[in-house]
């Protein structure tokens, strides 16, 4: 197949969906296919486009058999709407003309968010006349009104029209879970147009590491701690200043440390309310390099997943996948009725606690803290789980599957014609001795 990936985001930005992107278009590759990226420039989750990106317009790079195109996008750290107008613009632009530049595609696979991104995903299918597969890793404008994030009405009524159209325009449409498929058939949405492909880890990268000895606890004078470890976006969605109000109250603890795993700037303001409350058993650390990321995994006694309460129950934390294949057990501070909760719930591999509750995350820490066994047990439990259902291996056939099958049915309109045509030639050669399909015999 040629493939051409329509993603936002993409390496080496280290989280969310891009890592996804990234070992799905390398997995396809691998498996013998040519896939191209048309991605914008670097820049998630600082929102500053990475230095060795910096004033270009476009940039061509391969990366493990990958190629990869990158435009320029006029990113803010903190854009108003006018500035996500902007940055929605130049992606939706720039972007729409490389991807008409390169080589032909058989289909076109792309990842929303960006919403808007619809748009040029849509000439771009109408230019080389192939089918679009939309991968749906988040439901907008919904997540983002219920978060606050978007509160003008005229912008909500806009992306809502343009939700509308991203769903009407793809050929089919890929969710990571049930509740997404749930959300969008109360939308109108056929049900036989989507198809549920739960996001993925690579279980033999992330996997079950020995704390003895573990180069991140050694780092950072954590080898006789307990370790409770968020790693992950630090935004308003998260809720993640209620670790440190849990610190706060576990603080008499020794024993326990809560360690912080994000950007740096978001750390500044984690950083203040650790300096209001007082609280000295909060350890704030920078994203690790990817090669040390399973290790880091690897270092907690548990590791949590935040989510506030006003979050959207269908929403799945990318994190989810990657916790369960490390072996350590979950606690998930997440709204009780959402696609988290089932998960960690489904697989037996945590405890699911009332979002923004800095007591009942009290509770359920200790709880593990006094219970080795009951830790154990829930780690095998979620490592179990991810081999099962949450295989990088997995997810690239389901994709490779789709792909396919829909490649053969855009193709499939052309055999009857190309048939009827030989057929047609055939007859008449039959009928005119100076015509022939075999004119050297």
């Amino acid at each position: 197949m040629r493939v051409l990936l329509y993603s936002y985001n993409y390496y080496p930005e280290p989280i969310g969906i891009a890592p996804l992107m990234t070992e799905l278009a390398e997995g396809l590759v691998k498996r013998g296919h040519k896939v191209r990226v048309v991605t914008a420039m670097p820049n998630y989750p600082e929102r500053k486009i990475y230095p060795d990106y910096r004033g270009k317009i476009y940039t061509h790079e391969v990366r493990n058999g990958v190629e990869i195109d990158r435009c320029f996008v006029a990113i803010r750290p903190k854009p108003g709407l006018l500035g996500r107008a902007l940055l929605e613009a130049s992606f939706a632009t720039l972007s729409f003309i490389k991807a008409i530049s390169g080589w032909r595609p058989d289909i076109i696979l792309s990842t929303s968010p960006s919403l808007p991104a619809c748009l040029p995903v849509a000439a771009t299918k109408a230019f080389y006349n192939c089918p679009v597969v939309l991968s749906l890793q988040d439901i907008l404008p919904e997540a983002a009104v219920q978060t606050g994030l978007i509160t003008n009405k005229l912008a909500i009524k806009v992306f809502e029209k343009l939700e509308h159209f991203a769903y009407a325009s793809a050929t089919k449409i890929s969710v990571i879970t049930p509740s997404f498929a749930k959300n969008l058939v109360a939308k109108g949405v056929p049900m036989n147009k989507m198809e549920c492909i739960s996001n993925w880890v690579d279980v033999n990268w992330v996997r079950p590491l020995p704390k003895t000895g573990n180069a991140f606890r050694k780092a950072h004078g954590l080898e006789d701690k307990f370790v409770v470890l968020y790693s992950g976006n630090i935004a308003r969605t998260q809720g993640v200043r209620t670790i440190v109000r849990t610190a706060f109250q576990m603080k008499d603890n020794p024993h326990i440390r809560f360690v912080i795993v994000g950007e740096a700037r978001q750390l500044n303001d984690l950083n203040d309310l650790c300096q209001e409350l007082g609280v000295q058993n909060v350890v704030l650390l920078p994203f690790v390099p990817e090669a040390a990321f399973p290790e880091m995994l690897a270092a907690a006694d548990i590791s949590l997943i935040m989510q506030k309460q006003n979050v959207v129950g269908f929403n799945m934390p990318s994190k989810t996948q990657k916790i369960m294949a490390s072996g350590r057990p979950i606690v998930a501070s997440v709204p009780l009725n959402g696609s988290a909760a089932d998960a960690v719930r489904q697989s037996g591999g945590g405890l699911v606690v009332k979002p923004e509750s800095p007591t009942k995350l009290t509770q359920a820490i200790q709880t593990l803290y006094d219970n080795p066994q009951q830790l154990q047990a829930l780690g095998e439990c979620g490592r179990k789980y991810a081999m099962a259902y949450y295989s990088g291996e997995q997810a690239i056939n389901a994709y490779e599957s789709l792909l396919e099958g829909l490649i053969t049915e855009a193709q499939a309109p052309l055999k009857p014609v190309m048939l009827n045509a030989i057929a047609s030639s055939h007859n008449m050669s039959r009928h005119s001795p100076t015509q022939s399909i075999y004119p050297n015999r």
